[in-house]
Parts: structure tokens; C-alpha cells; sequence
């Protein structure tokens, strides 16, 4: 018995549940969907697509039985197309269903991937961001010295946050994003907690994951340290090198976060997966098995790609932050040793050379913070400008969108050439986080 996938356009009028709907008569980016491409699971998606759509494509596997399946397409009538497309029967199924598990074989995920569309800019999302890190960055904090003094960690909170957080990237990831940029060394085990959760989930969006898949895998990024608790506090901000034996009790944080998630009443499997494994590597050299490739969990080969990533950029009690582009040099050249070669470019390619709430001077002397990327372009990413060539503050500041190639005071495109630390020419990423990002201040205050 074989199986053909087919495409048919049909009518909305003609839409029932169970459809795989791939295609349009107008622009994704036009419409209320989130996702390009679904399977029609409720009347309400019907409705929703009949009251944007005229018509649209859908997908399905029928079986061949004869010679030409173009043939047998082109003679189909309206009421057999229902039976050919509406709902799985034993010798028709419509392809990539939502909401089952994905089959994991090594480094493989057998299922086609999601494509996700930004809704919202990311000036109008950074207010609604700004809330929910708040929120989550005091409960990560409060993770940590609650376990210390004998406190249960609040499972169901740590969901709240962390849906929370994945509702807003799926809206525009960019937002949270740029605030994974602040940085506060006093703070850091927390922050660095809740921007993996963030990037993780950020990450998880590019990979085209199912938006249950992008829930947990924020969770487990916000959980995947949780054994440092056990870890004495001047252990964890000691300045200088850790001596072999202090290296041990540091390495523990992986088996004692296994088993406080595994005491747990209700057991989450992926962040147990992570906590456990996310400091393995591809070459067997890791901790605290040394596990090799196809032994990892998927899950926590994206954690351990982004928990590299933000150690990197952050100031550490023994370390100072590096830039985000050398950050990613790391990654690029330990892939296939350290890093899943795949992810390790995907992971680039999401960050890009300017990521968002990067501080950048263009070649004819403005200074601008990066808000958003272009993924087709990563050195032309969408930037405020808030400093003129003379650097000082503009009477308004302008948002650029640099793919399009817009015009500097001496009529030629604004270019890149360098990334600045935060603070530079009196440019504080956290008060313009304050101030919402408003694109509209003509007094210059911040």
C-alpha cells in the first residue's frame, strides 16, 4: 500500500475539522493566525478562516490506486474531496497533526517544521515584556533562596512565568530578547536562569516547535541550574580559578537538580532531561556521565548551546562579559565536539550579528540600539537611532529599518561598524527599557 500527499484548493465553505490547511488566498502576516500552517482542530478555526479567507489550499495522504494520481485529482468531486481530506480513517490520515509527541532518533526530529509569525512590533510588545520579566526574574531569584532555606519549589508559579514569557515571544520574540541585554552581576545566577528559560524558548520558536514544546523547553531553561542551590553560595562567587575538589561540588549541581526535580509530586521529564544533561557534550567529555551524541536529550542540547551563550556575555564573579558575536565564535567552533552542529547554526542564525538590545555606531558617527533582526540580512538589523553623528541626543529619535537601506545626513545608507558596551556616549539600555522604547520623545530625556 502506498500513500500520496496531495494539495487541494477548496472554498472555506467546504472546510471541516481535521484538515491540514498549508496555504492562503492572502499573506499569513495579513491574517490572525500565529502559525503558518495548521490543522483545523475546532469549529472556531473554520470560523476564523471563513470570515479572513475566500479559499484556501489543504494537504492530505490518500492512498494510490491508480497509475496517475493527477488523474484521479483532476476528477474528484466536491463531496469525495470531504471524505479524501476531512478526518484520519485506516487508509487516509491528514500529515502533521499537532499536539503528538515527536519522534526522537539521535540528532533527528521527524516532523515538519512549524513557521511562526511575529504579530506585534516589538516597541508595542516591550511594555507587556517588560512586565512579565519583571515578574519572572523576581521569582527566579526567589527559587533559589527559597530551596536554600528548605522552601518547595512552586511548580505551578514557575509555569505561570514562563507561559507568560513564551506568550510574548510568540507575539514578537525580539522584545525579550533585548532585555536577556541587562545585566547584573549581584544577580546573576537568577538572570541568567530566567534569559536561558527566554532564549530557550526563543530558540525553540526558530526550531519550529510545537507551542507545548516551546512551554517546556522554557521551563526547563528556567529550572536547568536548580541544583546550584545545594551549592554553597561563596562556592558560586568565588573570583578566582576553582580548585579540582571545588570543581566536583560544582559539577554535583547537574545530579542534585536530576534529583530535586525527580522529588518533585509531579514529575516534569524535560526539565529532569536538562537539569541532568545539559553540561554533556557530543564527544563523551562532559558531566556527569560523559555521554556521547545520540545519548543527550534534544532538550537539553538547545539548553546547553544557550546556557554557553549567556555565561559568555554575562559578568561573572570570575569572568567578564564577552560580546555576543564572540560568544557565538565559541559555539561555531566547538560544534560537532561540544555542540550539535545543527543547532549550533540555527542558534547563530536566531542571535545574528547585532541581536536585539546591541548598541551600535554607524560609520558616519550615530549611535543606535538594535530592537529587532532581519533575518534575511543579519547586518542590517531594525534599530532606534539615538545619538546623531556628533553624539548628542537627536530632538527625535528614529526608528530604522537598515534592510531598506535608509539615508544618513550626507545621503548615504547607514552602516554598521561596531557593537559598544552598554553606557556608551550616555546610553543606558535599562532607561530606555523604563521609557517603553518610545519612539516619539521629543525632549531627549533618556
Amino acid at each position: 500500500m502506498r500513500y500520496e500527499t496531495v494539495e487541494l484548493e477548496i472554498d472555506v465553505s467546504e472546510l471541516r475539522v481535521g484538515m491540514h490547511v498549508v496555504r492562503l488566498d492572502r499573506p499569513w502576516e495579513d491574517t490572525d493566525f500565529l502559525i503558518q500552517g495548521f490543522v483545523v482542530q475546532r469549529q472556531e478555526d473554520i470560523d476564523a478562516l471563513q470570515s479572513q479567507c475566500r479559499r484556501v489550499v489543504i494537504e492530505g495522504k490518500v492512498k494510490n490506486t491508480e497509475p496517475d494520481i493527477s488523474q484521479r485529482k483532476s476528477r474528484t468531486s466536491a463531496k469525495s474531496r470531504f471524505s479524501m481530506f476531512h478526518g484520519p480513517t485506516s487508509e487516509q490520515e491528514i500529515s502533521n497533526r499537532p499536539q503528538e509527541p515527536i519522534a526522537e532518533t539521535g540528532n533527528s526530529r521527524s516532523r515538519q517544521r512549524i513557521t511562526y509569525i511575529n504579530k506585534v512590533s516589538v516597541d508595542r510588545e516591550i511594555r507587556k515584556a517588560s512586565g512579565h520579566y519583571a515578574e519572572a526574574k523576581s521569582f527566579a531569584d526567589s527559587i533559589m533562596s527559597g530551596l536554600r532555606v528548605g522552601r518547595t519549589l512552586d511548580l505551578n508559579k514557575a509555569r505561570e512565568v514562563v507561559d507568560n514569557c513564551v506568550d510574548s515571544i510568540l507575539r514578537n520574540e525580539d522584545a525579550l530578547l533585548l532585555l536577556t541585554k541587562l545585566k547584573n552581576k549581584d544577580k546573576y545566577t537568577a538572570e541568567h536562569s530566567l534569559n536561558v528559560s527566554i532564549l530557550s524558548a526563543a530558540f525553540g520558536k526558530k526550531l519550529g516547535l510545537l507551542e507545548e514544546e516551546i512551554r517546556s523547553l522554557g521551563l526547563a531553561g528556567l529550572l536547568h541550574d536548580i541544583g546550584k542551590a545545594k551549592v554553597p553560595v561563596d562556592l558560586l562567587q568565588k573570583p578566582g580559578p576553582l580548585t579540582p575538589e571545588e570543581h566536583g561540588i560544582m559539577q554535583n549541581h547537574a545530579n542534585w537538580g536530576r534529583d530535586m526535580l525527580m522529588a518533585l509530586p509531579r514529575v516534569v521529564h524535560a526539565a529532569v532531561d536538562v537539569a541532568y544533561n545539559h553540561h554533556e557534550r557530543l564527544d563523551g567529555r562532559g558531566y556527569p556521565r560523559g555521554l556521547v551524541d545520540s545519548q543527550i536529550p534534544y532538550f537539553a542540547k538547545i539548553v546547553a548551546i544557550v546556557d554557553t551563550y549567556d555565561a559568555i556575555t554575562s559578568n561573572r564573579a570570575y569572568d567578564r562579559a564577552r560580546s555576543s558575536r564572540e560568544a557565538l565564535e565559541i559555539i561555531h567552533r566547538f560544534r560537532g565536539i561540544q555542540f550539535d552542529p545543527e543547532l549550533a547554526r540555527e542558534f547563530v542564525l536566531l542571535i545574528g550579528i547585532y541581536p536585539p538590545g546591541a548598541i551600535v555606531e554607524m560609520k558616519s558617527g550615530e549611535v543606535a540600539i538594535v530592537i529587532g533582526s532581519n533575518p534575511k540580512n543579519r547586518r542590517k538589523p531594525k534599530v532606534v537611532l539615538v545619538r546623531d553623528e556628533n553624539k548628542q541626543r537627536p530632538a527625535k529619535y528614529r526608528l530604522l529599518d537598515l534592510q531598506t537601506e535608509p539615508l544618513n545626513s550626507v545621503g548615504e545608507p547607514f552602516e554598521i561598524i561596531k557593537e559598544v558596551p552598554d553606557g556608551t556616549y550616555g546610553i543606558v539600555l535599562q532607561r530606555f527599557i523604563d521609557n517603553g522604547l518610545t519612539l516619539e520623545l521629543n525632549d531627549a530625556s533618556v
